[in-house]
């Protein structure tokens, strides 16, 4: 069950990044705001690998042929399927307010579902399917409509387009995590984190160097923001790493759907954004799914 507590701690720190990346973006553009979110990280990432080892050395020998290609190639699929994720995410965050682009871009639990079964052959519990399909009710309700006719086409393609790449790379995190099957569950998160990481600070850093400097420049003027962000993402993916290590991913994103409750608590205190009645409707499922997913 120590995948449970993971998942909280990571959706808590992932409301609060997702809260940090928005008050970022109102000066920052939208791949400046995600490279906030990797490029504290990467030492922060190391430097828990190597207390890792430190604290619980690894005598067990790990073939080198463990981080081969395939694992290079989940790890690639990881961090390109992130990184436009986030950028969807937060143009979800300059349409709608912070509450309503949280909620569409958590639409990644049941993308997660339909993949894993279909694709990746995970199997989940009748319980389990109703958790998610729960949370899918939820994520509609915090859309904001009353009715598919309500819907503002546009904003709901971006969220689902952002749900789409968040539950990829969620998948891809297990199949990379699995690559290592040699080493305990911790050290596996600790390296899918640090090379994943890594690869997008490299992605991000060489693309914004070449086609918008000033993006960089803008980001300098936020280190105390940028800071904010990195650390949550760095504590929010560790979270995420190691329960995905441990459990199969569409129920350890459904049961990561309680980040609603800290988001819509952050929306309201934090933000000071109006909840209205289908927000707090929502919210119920959410925790209703949830409960669902932890008995499945």
């Amino acid at each position: 069950m120590i995948w449970i507590f993971f998942t909280l701690m990571a959706a808590f720190m992932q409301a609060w990044r997702n809260a940090f990346q928005k008050q970022l973006s109102t000066t920052v553009d939208a791949y400046g705001v995600t490279l906030a979110r990797f490029i504290g990280a990467t030492p922060l990432a190391a430097l828990y690998l190597l207390l890792l080892y430190h604290f619980q050395p690894v005598t067990q020998y790990v073939p080198l042929s463990s981080f081969g290609n395939r694992f290079w190639l989940y790890i690639g699929m990881v961090a390109v399927s992130q990184i436009l994720a986030t950028v969807l995410m937060v143009k979800l965050f300059q349409q709608k307010n912070y509450a309503i682009g949280v909620g569409l871009a958590k639409s990644e639990a049941i993308l997660a579902a339909i993949i894993g079964v279909a694709v990746l052959g995970v199997q989940l519990s009748f319980l389990g399917w109703l958790g998610v399909l729960i949370g899918a009710v939820a994520v509609f309700l915090l859309s904001g409509a009353r009715s598919m006719a309500t819907l503002s086409w546009p904003t709901l393609w971006t969220g689902l387009a952002s749900g789409f790449c968040f539950a990829i790379a969620s998948l891809m995190v297990r199949e990379a995590s699995l690559e290592l099957i040699q080493l305990p569950f911790l050290h596996r998160a600790g390296w899918v984190l640090l090379c994943a990481i890594s690869l997008q600070n490299l992605l991000l850093l060489t693309w914004l160097s070449i086609k918008s400097p000033q993006t960089l420049t803008a980001m300098r003027q936020r280190k105390g923001l940028t800071a904010r962000v990195s650390i949550a993402s760095f504590l929010g993916s560790l979270g995420w790493f190691s329960a995905m290590s441990l459990q199969s991913v569409p129920l350890v994103k459904t049961l990561g759907q309680i980040e609603v409750l800290f988001t819509l608590l952050i929306s309201l205190y934090f933000f000071k954004e109006r909840l209205v009645k289908t927000d707090h409707a929502g919210l119920w499922l959410v925790m209703l799914g949830a409960v669902l997913v932890i008995w499945a």
